[in-house]
């Protein structure tokens, strides 16, 4: 990987991190079904121009495979972009940030149920770690939103799961259907797929006072920073670097979503926090195989007092 792909990762990890930041202060002015509807809708006005500007056969192939695209638009798009700006409402952005980190986490489970792929001890590992520190924020009320109720906070939580979950769907799915079709095609066709089925449901629900200038900006940053300019950051690294190489990303994005949210948001940054933030990273890093079970060891082993080292040796 070169110096301008690394560029390019990092560049992808903190536009997706800043995401859940800009969600967080559209959501409560435009509401999460109108955020989400415009969202698509910008970034299907940025990309689609660039679509038709490349004079090959991206239009043709948005023509073909239209009917797998409608599916990734609404299960990559249009679902998690009304989860996550629902989620929004009642959870801090670092937190919804750690959760998207556990995408490979459902991709794998997905892939054993559905295709079955097997999962074995080292992916297990991972899953166990990773679901673990899933669970372990659940239970961290200080990541909540300031004055959120319970049961507010636990659905914006089924939501980030729900959302991720599609996400580790759709990565399936495009592997098996939209294999060869060009990248921005999929991209532009599922954005535009994802405006037009939260075009009514995005303007019944429109807020009812204009949003501030805030807000809009946040709007305009998230359709295309976090969007159209990180979907083709997306695909470029896939096609330079490999898609394995390219899941390096998720890693990155909590990072980066509990720095913009502590700069800010001002949002606290707890032991929980971190703790749980560590184990879903580690289970990540484990099911996707960036980090062996037996090295986890070795570093766990080299960890312990020379006491105990001694006695376990006797």
């Amino acid at each position: 990987m070169n110096n301008r792909d690394i560029a390019r990762l990092l560049t992808l990890a903190s536009l997706w991190g800043a995401s859940y930041l800009f969600m967080r202060i559209g959501a409560d002015e435009f509401g999460a079904i109108t955020m989400a509807g415009s969202r698509a809708a910008l970034a299907a006005l940025l990309l689609l121009p660039l679509l038709f500007a490349r004079r090959d056969a991206s239009v043709g192939a948005l023509r073909r495979h239209w009917k797998q695209i409608v599916v990734v638009g609404i299960t990559n798009s249009a679902l998690p972009y009304v989860l996550f700006a629902f989620a929004a409402l009642s959870i801090n952005a670092s937190l919804s940030a750690i959760f998207n980190a556990a995408t490979p986490l459902y991709a794998a489970v997905i892939g054993l149920v559905w295709l079955g792929e097997p999962i074995g001890k080292q992916r297990a590992v991972g899953l166990a770690f990773g679901f673990a520190g899933v669970l372990w924020l659940v239970l961290d009320s200080a990541s909540f939103k300031t004055g959120a109720t319970f049961a507010a906070s636990g659905w914006a939580v089924v939501a980030c799961v729900a959302a991720t979950m599609l996400y580790a769907f759709s990565a399936h799915y495009s592997k098996q259907q939209l294999a060869g079709v060009p990248p921005l095609a999929v991209a532009a066709g599922s954005q535009l797929v994802s405006a037009l089925v939260l075009a009514v449901p995005a303007l019944m629900y429109r807020p009812a006072v204009m949003p501030s200038l805030r807000a809009w900006m946040a709007l305009a940053a998230l359709a295309a920073g976090c969007t159209a300019l990180a979907y083709v950051l997306f695909f470029r690294l896939i096609a330079n670097v490999g898609a394995s190489r390219t899941m390096a990303v998720p890693f990155l994005v909590p990072a980066f979503g509990v720095l913009w949210g502590v700069l800010f948001l001002r949002e606290a940054v707890s032991l929980h926090l971190a703790a749980g933030s560590c184990l879903i990273v580690l289970g990540t890093a484990l099911t996707v195989g960036v980090l062996r079970v037996d090295r986890v060891s070795q570093l766990l082993g080299s960890l312990q007092p020379a006491g105990a080292k001694t006695a376990k040796r006797r």
